[in-house]
């Protein structure tokens, strides 16, 4: 007990500094699970446990990095996003967006979704060969998607205390396919085999342009506080290596043989190990 409330400062200093940068503000997050308004997803759901975990901040960074690659994603963030003076902006809005629709009472979810559909509405234009893109395209809207399920899904089953089985794994899935669905997206993957072939069919239209290079650069290396560099390497360094082979080939990430397991996932875990501690109980 006296080891325990020698530390007690210790993380509580790390859960302010991770909620500052996360959500903007060191207050303890509100609860947004009510009992007499449920949510989208029952307490013991497959997506209530994922979302819960501190894997998702080397998940989502992994989606950011494999949706650079696809050129209308990539043109809108660019031409419609200040993420470049707001690095954190967009990692807000999406947690705070997981955080609603996840445990969330189901009218916040669907204020949310609808919200974010409608600021989607005003997110288009033309590509450099003159095809248009539009953010609300359930084509591009499934992109996005299965990055964010497939990234979620793999940091969690490599990162997690407890691996999912192969059923939770699939309902995983399913029930992100639930938001997907609300948000436009058209016969999203409902199982991982599923979730493989949606992101197989994409590779023919990924490739490199000079906004994907200025936005990795950006992601890999953001302005952000000297405190946080640390912190922020070792989760990029666990998402570069969660990216598949034809990805970082692309984007110039190579990971030599042998410093994944060897370097970045030792490193990582005990990251993540720490950050969960620190960060207890789960945001649910």
């Amino acid at each position: 007990m006296g080891v325990e409330r020698a530390i007690e400062p210790v993380r509580i200093e790390i859960q302010h500094l991770v909620r500052s940068f996360v959500t903007g503000s060191a207050a303890p997050p509100r609860r947004l699970y009510d009992p007499d308004d449920p949510s989208l997803f029952e307490p013991d759901s497959a997506i209530w446990r994922v979302h819960a975990d501190v894997s998702m901040f080397i998940g989502g960074l992994r989606a950011l990095l494999l949706q650079t690659l696809h050129e209308p994603t990539m043109t809108g963030v660019a031409e419609h996003s200040d993420y470049r003076n707001e690095p954190l902006g967009r990692l807000r809005r999406t947690a705070n967006f997981l955080g609603v629709t996840t445990y969330g009472p189901r009218s916040a979810a669907m204020e949310t979704i609808e919200a974010v559909r409608h600021i989607h509405d005003r997110v288009h234009g033309t590509l450099a060969d003159g095809t248009p893109y539009a953010a609300n395209d359930p084509h591009l809207l499934g992109w996005v998607h299965a990055t964010e399920v497939d990234s979620f899904l793999r940091s969690y089953q490599r990162y997690a205390t407890r691996r999912l089985d192969a059923a939770r794994a699939d309902q995983y899935v399913a029930e992100m396919a639930v938001v997907a669905t609300l948000m436009g997206v058209e016969n999203p993957p409902t199982d991982r085999a599923a979730l493989h072939a949606t992101l197989h069919s994409y590779r023919r239209e990924l490739r490199v342009t000079p906004r994907t290079r200025e936005a990795v650069r950006f992601l890999m290396h953001p302005p952000f506080p000297l405190l946080a560099r640390p912190t922020y390497n070792v989760i990029a360094s666990a998402a570069v290596s969660l990216l598949p082979g034809y990805a970082r080939r692309l984007l110039w990430l190579p990971v030599p043989p042998g410093v994944e397991p060897l370097m970045v996932r030792p490193v990582a875990t005990a990251l993540m190990r720490t950050l969960g501690w620190a960060l207890a109980p789960a945001p649910a």
